[in-house]
């Protein structure tokens, strides 16, 4: 008789290649799908720098002022889960040491309430759930997964159209390794404000229809090559008003050469994007790593006990089983001598 395998072989092999078929989901199915746009997003970002301002109550353009902008963008979970895409509400906030901390928006130099709906995949934008205002590009407040080094179409929601970033080289913030982009934008109309006509130089008018020029003295992104996800941040707004029909700015709302992520917020950024990083590459690499290993050596192990449990004898066979060495000779066994003599 020849055994049978045992048990325990027959349970290392199936686990060995469920561990097999595993390594292989986890690789090309799951960690692909957990590449997707959070949907319970909660995170503040400042910005702070030096610049101008016109000042409402002295009726003029103030100088050398320190400008915050805070930005605070929520998920709508619920409206995520019902459309599939990403919903998110952001409220920006442009402030002066006068306003801040800013109690009532309406003390703000500028406040806007947005809403951003995108593919979670592939962060296009896409029209629905009450997008406002609706926006074209390829990144907004992030950049797509797996960054490229090429140029990307940035939108710029007070030019209100799209802006080209162009790789600028591979730099660090706060020792995190991330993509560089830049551009600028030119001057461009972006809409008209009544106001009194001294401000833009017409002292004889009472109230003029000014208008809003917008313009950006650099913008500047580095963004985490695998998530997207803005490591830093640094913008050079500069809106002015100008009479009907001038070629010259008359007055100055806002300028500043730059005004840039703060470094509290520099870390923020780049722990998410640690957290990103850690939970993709343990989906996508080292579980897969470890269960892959840990199934090819089960299978391994399995078939070998297999084999050699069908190989082997039992133990009626050996060592004094027929024809085995000290063993009786068959053709002297007692039953073939009755059977001669019959």
């Amino acid at each position: 008789m020849r055994r049978t395998a045992s048990p325990l072989s027959l349970v290392s092999v199936g686990l060995g290649t469920f561990l097999l078929v595993l390594a292989g989901l986890l690789a090309w199915y799951v960690e692909p799908r957990a590449e997707r746009t959070t949907l319970d997003i909660d995170t503040s970002t400042v910005f702070t720098g030096t610049g101008s301002y016109f000042d409402t109550a002295k009726i003029r353009t103030v100088q050398d002022q320190r400008i915050t902008i805070t930005r605070q963008v929520r998920g709508d979970v619920a409206e995520s889960e019902r459309s599939g895409r990403a919903v998110w509400d952001a409220v920006t906030s442009v402030d002066t040491d006068k306003t801040l901390p800013a109690s009532d928006p309406h003390d703000a130099l500028q406040w806007t309430l947005e809403r951003w709906v995108t593919d979670r995949r592939t962060n296009a934008p896409v029209h629905c759930c009450g997008e406002q205002p609706a926006f074209q590009g390829e990144a907004y407040l992030k950049f797509p997964f797996h960054v490229q080094k090429r140029t990307y179409t940035w939108w710029d929601n007070t030019l209100g159209a799209t802006v080209p970033l162009r790789f600028s080289g591979v730099t660090k913030v706060q020792g995190y390794e991330g993509y560089r982009f830049t551009g600028t934008v030119a001057p461009a109309r972006t809409g008209s404000r009544l106001v009194p006509g001294r401000i833009v130089g017409l002292p004889k008018k009472g109230q003029v229809l000014a208008e809003e020029w917008y313009a950006n003295h650099g913008i500047e992104l580095v963004a985490d090559p695998t998530t997207g996800r803005i490591l830093y941040a640094a913008i050079g707004p500069r809106k002015t008003l100008r009479a009907p029909g001038s070629a010259k700015d008359a007055a100055v709302l806002l300028d500043s050469e730059k005004i840039a992520f703060t470094p509290a917020t520099q870390r923020q950024q780049v722990g998410f994007a640690r957290d990103d990083n850690d939970r993709l590459t343990l989906l996508g690499t080292t579980l897969p790593l470890v269960a892959g290993a840990l199934g090819a050596l089960l299978v391994v192990a399995g078939a070998v006990f297999v084999v050699r449990g069908r190989g082997g004898r039992t133990a009626a066979e050996g060592p004094e089983g027929p024809g085995s060495p000290g063993g009786p000779d068959p053709d002297t066994s007692p039953t073939t001598l009755e059977t001669s003599t019959m």
